[in-house]
Formats: C-alpha cells, sequence, structure tokens
C-alpha cells in the first residue's frame, strides 16, 4: 500500500504535469494570435524554456527519489527475509534432530541453549520491525514515567554481552565524574531501552571480533543526559553520517554486504531521542578509525 505522504508527492507530479501541458497549450495559442509581436513572442518562449526545465528536473528529482525507496525497500525486504528465514531454519534442524535421533544429555541442553538464542533473534526482529511502525504512526511517546537511564544502559550492555558471547571486557562502561550518581529522564523505558540496545548491537556488529566498545554516560549542560557509545570499527565517511539514520538506509561496501541488518536500528535510535524532546548522532574521524554514537535526553525535572 503507498503511503499518505508518497501519495501527496505523486498527485503533486502528477498536477505538476497537467499544469505544464496547459501552459504549453496557452502559450501556443498566444503566439499564434500575438504572431505579430515578435517580443511577447521572445518572452513567452523564455517563459515556456524556463517552465518546462524547472518541470523536468523536479520530474527528474521525483524519479531519482523514487528509484532509490525502491531499492531500499528492496533491501529491507530482502534482510528482513533473511533475518527471519535463518533462525527459523536453525529452530526447525535442531527440533527435527531431537526428534528423530537420540542425542547424550549435554548435546540436549546445547540444543536447547541454541533453540532459545535463536527464537531471541527472531523475536527481536519481529519487534525491531513492529516498534518501527509505531514509532512511525505516533508522534508523542507513550507510557511516559521517570526512567533510570543508569540501569538501562546498565542493564542493555549485559543483555548485549550475553547475546554476542563477549567477554566482559569488550564492552567496557565509563560513566564520567558528573554522571556517577543516577541519571533520570522522563520518557518510555521499552523504547528508551530499545534505542541504547541499538546503539550496543550496532557498535558490537561492525567492530567484528575484536570488539572494543566504550559506553559513557555523562550530564550535558545541565539539562540533558548523554549516552556515548564508542567502537573500534571502520569508521564512517563525512558524507555518510547522517544518511545513517534514514529508515532502510544502509552503508555501501564489502562491509555493509557481510554484516546483515535491517537498516531500521538507527532509524529508531533517532526517532526515539526526538520523540523524547532529545538528538541523536554521530561522530568519526573517517574510514578505519572507528566512530561514536551520541544519544541525548532531556532531564528528568
Amino acid at each position: 500500500m503507498i503511503g499518505t505522504g508518497r501519495k501527496k508527492s505523486i498527485a503533486f507530479f502528477i498536477s505538476l504535469s497537467a499544469a505544464l501541458i496547459v501552459v504549453i497549450l496557452l502559450l501556443y495559442i498566444g503566439w499564434v494570435v500575438l504572431d505579430w509581436q515578435r517580443g511577447i513572442r521572445l518572452v513567452l518562449g523564455i517563459l515556456l524554456l524556463a517552465v518546462i526545465v524547472a518541470g523536468v528536473v523536479l520530474n527528474t528529482v521525483f524519479l531519482v527519489r523514487e528509484i532509490r525507496r525502491n531499492e531500499q525497500h528492496d533491501a529491507f525486504i530482502n534482510a528482513v527475509t533473511h533475518e527471519l528465514k535463518t533462525p527459523i531454519a536453525s529452530i526447525r534442524l535442531y527440533v527435527e534432530t531431537l526428534q528423530s535421533r537420540s542425542v547424550d544429555e549435554e548435546k540436549r541442553r546445547q540444543f536447547y541453549r541454541t533453540i532459545l538464542q535463536d527464537s531471541d533473534r527472531l523475536l527481536s526482529t519481529i519487534e525491531q520491525i513492529l516498534r518501527t511502525g509505531r514509532i512511525g504512526s505516533s508522534r508523542r511517546p507513550a507510557n511516559l514515567s521517570p526512567v533510570s537511564l543508569t540501569d538501562v544502559v546498565s542493564k542493555s550492555i549485559e543483555r548485549a554481552r550475553v547475546l554476542h558471547h563477549l567477554a566482559p571486557e569488550a564492552i567496557q562502561y565509563a560513566p564520567q565524574p558528573s554522571a556517577n550518581g543516577d541519571l533520570r529522564i522522563l520518557g518510555d523505558l521499552d523504547e528508551v531501552g530499545a534505542a541504547v540496545s541499538n546503539l550496543l548491537d550496532n557498535a558490537v556488529k561492525y567492530s567484528g571480533a575484536d570488539a572494543r566498545v566504550i559506553v559513557q554516560t555523562s550530564l550535558d549542560g545541565g539539562r540533558f543526559a548523554q549516552v556515548r557509545v564508542i567502537d573500534n570499527g571502520p569508521g564512517i565517511p563525512g558524507t555518510e553520517l547522517k544518511r545513517i539514520f534514514k529508515r532502510f538506509y544502509r552503508m555501501s561496501g564489502p562491509l555493509a554486504t557481510r554484516i546483515k541488518g535491517t537498516g531500521l536500528g538507527l532509524y529508531i535510535v533517532r526517532s526515539v531521542a526526538r520523540r523524547h524532546g532529545g538528538r541523536a548522532w554521530a561522530e568519526s574521524a573517517g574510514p578505519g578509525r572507528g566512530s561514536t554514537f551520541v544519544l541525548q535526553f532531556p532531564l528528568e525535572r
């Protein structure tokens, strides 16, 4: 189904094309009627040329944007298909193995652990898609309540360590001196937790096997609480720092092809920050020099 915004865009450009046709007809008739007035013909000719050029440029821009959207949608569908199909196939394989043959107790427990991990991965993907729909359809956050950002960060770090099978030193929590106490914000606990978890998941995935992630919490000007996630990954080109927060957007290159994802994580991060009156942005010194993601929320008043 085409979204309301896209319907309006298509209607606008259809109307523009119709208007161009009307203008051309009027100018043509005007030339016939005013053939003796060469000065007016010249002015009208220049006006017609300008209108046609502007219309062609606008329609070209629209077509390019539509093509890019379609490419992003196709990439998203492929990524989601992979993220859903892989754990389902794995769960099916282990269940069939348990049904068809006798395995020792240790192996059975290992199979159960793998099935649970794949189930968590499957649920995480589904929740990511559903959360994107909720955020996109609502401009105001729901279930606002006092939230301890310090607790959310601590739990998200522990979750990332377990999910990605990391040693404790792979993700280090280093609260700044100004934030050694409990940082409290007013927000939706589920959304704030999802935003922090998405930043950690991205940092771990793009840092590779030798992940070294540093998480910092701090105060910013006495009005905001900040979470900074610093990784030792491949870094981000300056031209990509804003684009990576767009829905379905994924950077090109061999690394992005190797690392699977839906292209929704950073979109959710920025959407959650904005819904809570905060901001989210990325910093990087360039390719090969790691990156830093900053998530900012207003403090509880």
